[in-house]
C-alpha cells in the first residue's frame, strides 16, 4: 500500500486548495492508500536564502516536512494560482526541502523517484489551471513523476458542506485522478 501525502500550496485557514487536498486525501484513503493530509500552517519557515542557511542552518520545520516526504511514496499538491503561476509558499517549501539536511544525503532525496498528482481551485472560471504547468515543470525537473491527469475546479459553490466536491463533472475527474494516483504509486512501490 502506497504512503501518500496531501497538501496545499496555501496555509490560509479557509483555503479552497486546502479543502481540495483534504478531500483528495479522504478519497485516496477510501481507495486503500495510506493517505496523510499535511497542513502547511504547521510548518512555517523563513523565506529561503543562502545567507540565512549559512548563519542558522536548516529550519526544524523544513527537516520535519522533508522527513515526511522522504518516507512517502508520493504527494498530491493542491496549488493556488498566484498571478498565473504557483504560490511563493509552495516554492519556498520545495527550495528548503531540496537542500541537503544531513551528511552524505543523496541530492533531492525528498523528490527523486516519487510520484505526484496536481490540482487547483479558484473562484474564477479557470479554476487555477494556469498555474499547474509551472508546478508540473518544477516537480518534473527535480525527478518527480507527475501523472498526466490533473484537476482544476473553478466557479462558485465548488464544495458541499461536508467538504466533498459539489459538481458531478469535478467529482468524476477527481475520482479518475485519485484512482490513477493511487494505482501508479502502488505499482511504483511494488
Amino acid at each position: 500500500m502506497a504512503k501518500l501525502l496531501f497538501l496545499s500550496g496555501s496555509a490560509a485557514q479557509n483555503s479552497l486548495n486546502k479543502k481540495l487536498a483534504k478531500h483528495a486525501s479522504d478519497l485516496a484513503a477510501k481507495k486503500g492508500a495510506d493517505a496523510h493530509f499535511v497542513d502547511m500552517k504547521d510548518y512555517e519557515m523563513p523565506l529561503y536564502c543562502t545567507d540565512y542557511e549559512l548563519e542558522n542552518g536548516i529550519p526544524e520545520n523544513a527537516k520535519k516536512l522533508k522527513k515526511l516526504f522522504q518516507d512517502a511514496d508520493g504527494f498530491f499538491i493542491a496549488s493556488p494560482e498566484y498571478n498565473s503561476t504557483f504560490s511563493p509558499l509552495l516554492k519556498n517549501i520545495v527550495d528548503w526541502m531540496s537542500r541537503p539536511h544531513e551528511e552524505g544525503e543523496k541530492m533531492l532525496s525528498a523528490y527523486k523517484g516519487k510520484i505526484a498528482a496536481l490540482g487547483a481551485v479558484s473562484p474564477g472560471a479557470l479554476g487555477g489551471i494556469r498555474g499547474l504547468p509551472d508546478v508540473r515543470a518544477m516537480f518534473s525537473s527535480i525527478g518527480v513523476h507527475v501523472i498526466p491527469t490533473q484537476i482544476a475546479v473553478g466557479g462558485k459553490d465548488t464544495f458541499n458542506d461536508d467538504g466533498s466536491l459539489a459538481q458531478d463533472f469535478h467529482i468524476k475527474i477527481m475520482d479518475q485522478l485519485i484512482t490513477e494516483f493511487v494505482e501508479t504509486a502502488n505499482k511504483l512501490n511494488a
